[in-house]
């Protein structure tokens, strides 16, 4: 189990949101509140991040190393700006090597993507069915062993083969496949997503036969105006909402904030 979270709104330092909040990732990743399956995230980390006045691919920064121990996250996050970005910390599944084609976020192209769950004996159950459902080149670009990366590669292809391609449909029909392959094959999946392609935020939080992880949001907080952040757990004293279990959150660039319940 990891920890997750997303900012969507006004240029800001990296610092402020990673690291500056009373229960930062940072803090997270070694005194998590609401993790049901692990007790630290010292297994690596990852920040990804948009340039603020430029279409550029997103930039990422990650380690394989608990996010405390690295010494220069501080400066650069006093340093760079943005008003698009992804922070994890992982707590990697027992049997998953700790490398940095494993750490998140990942991306491909304009693309960013975080996961924070699993799906049981991933090797064993859904590895084979998800990259059989791959085209070509994302089955090439899955350079890790992770379910966390399959899991993108699945979304991408379901973006991509779409007539019109939308983010909140190839992520519901993702998690649609996700929840066909895990009852057929009698496995627990925990499915929290956080995704962007630099306009607008994407999340989820669902399961099939289990309990999704936590996962709240936040907008227009006086500490972080014009913003919506959402995050696993509640970076600071505020009034963070609860997302309900199997839903969708989609925050577009008006920051206007819209939850979609799955069947």
């Amino acid at each position: 189990m990891c920890r997750l979270l997303g900012y969507l709104g006004l240029p800001i330092q990296l610092d402020q949101i990673l690291s500056q909040p009373e229960h930062s990732l940072i803090v997270q990743s070694y005194e998590p509140r609401e993790m049901q399956e692990a007790i630290l995230n010292a297994d690596g980390f990852g920040v990804g991040w948009y340039h603020p006045n430029k279409q550029t691919e997103p930039y990422i920064y990650k380690g394989t190393q608990p996010i405390w121990n690295d010494s220069n996250l501080s400066s650069l996050g006093r340093y760079i700006e943005s008003g698009r970005i992804l922070g994890y910390v992982r707590s990697a599944t027992p049997g998953q090597t700790i490398t940095l084609t494993n750490s998140q976020p990942f991306k491909f192209e304009q693309f960013l993507f975080t996961h924070n769950g699993s799906i049981e004996k991933f090797r064993y159950s859904l590895h084979r069915p998800i990259r059989d459902r791959l085209s070509d080149e994302l089955y090439r670009m899955i350079e890790g062993t992770t379910d966390s990366e399959h899991l993108f590669a699945l979304f991408l292809n379901e973006l991509t083969t779409a007539s019109t391609p939308c983010l909140v449909d190839a992520l519901r029909q993702t998690l649609n496949t996700i929840k066909t392959l895990a009852e057929k094959f009698q496995v627990k999946a925990l499915v929290n997503i956080l995704l962007s392609d630099g306009h607008q935020l994407v999340a989820s939080r669902f399961a099939v036969g289990g309990l999704a992880p936590t996962l709240y949001w936040l907008k227009d907080d006086p500490r972080f105006p014009e913003s919506v952040i959402i995050a696993s757990e509640p970076l600071f004293n505020a009034d963070w909402h609860p997302c309900p279990e199997q839903t969708i959150i989609h925050v577009g660039e008006d920051r206007d904030l819209h939850l979609e319940k799955l069947a």
